[in-house]
C-alpha cells in the first residue's frame, strides 16, 4: 500500500520538472516511515510511475492518501494546474469527487494536529461516492 502512495507522490513531485529537497524529504520520510528501505525510495525518486495500481482502500486511507498529496503539492507554497489536475485525478480515482480538493486545498497544512485532521477527514467523507 505504501509503495503506490509513494509512487503518486513521486509523480506529482516530477510534474514540474524536478524533485526539490523539501518535496524529496518529505516523500523519503513517508516511505521510511512505511518501512521502505531508503535505497529503494532513492530509485523510486528518480522515474516516473505509470499505471499505479490502487489497492482496496478503507476511507481512512483514501484520507491519508489525499492529505500527504495536497501537503506535497503546497510544500514549495507554489501551485502548478498540472498539480492540481493530477491531485484530481488521484482523488476520483480513490472514489472522490474532485471538488474534493477546494475543501483540502483550504485547510492542509503542513504539520496539523489530530483533530484537525479528524474534521478534516469528517468534510471530504461527504464527496465520496457511495457504493
Amino acid at each position: 500500500m505504501a509503495l503506490a502512495q509513494l509512487k503518486l507522490l513521486v509523480n506529482l513531485a516530477r510534474i514540474d520538472g524536478e524533485v526539490a529537497e523539501r518535496e524529496r524529504k518529505y516523500i523519503t520520510t513517508i516511505g521510511l516511515a512505511n518501512g521502505i528501505p531508503s535505497e529503494e525510495i532513492t530509485l523510486l525518486l528518480d522515474q516516473h510511475h505509470d499505471n499505479i495500481y490502487l489497492p482496496d482502500l478503507n476511507n481512512e486511507q483514501k484520507f491519508q492518501y489525499l492529505v500527504s498529496l495536497v501537503q506535497l503539492m503546497k510544500i514549495d507554497e507554489r501551485l502548478y494546474q498540472e498539480e492540481i489536475r493530477y491531485c484530481a485525478t488521484v482523488a476520483s480515482r480513490l472514489g472522490y469527487d474532485k471538488a474534493v480538493l477546494f475543501d483540502l486545498m483550504l485547510h492542509v497544512r503542513e504539520a496539523m494536529q489530530q483533530k484537525e485532521m479528524e474534521a478534516l477527514q469528517q468534510i471530504t467523507e461527504q464527496y465520496l461516492f457511495k457504493k
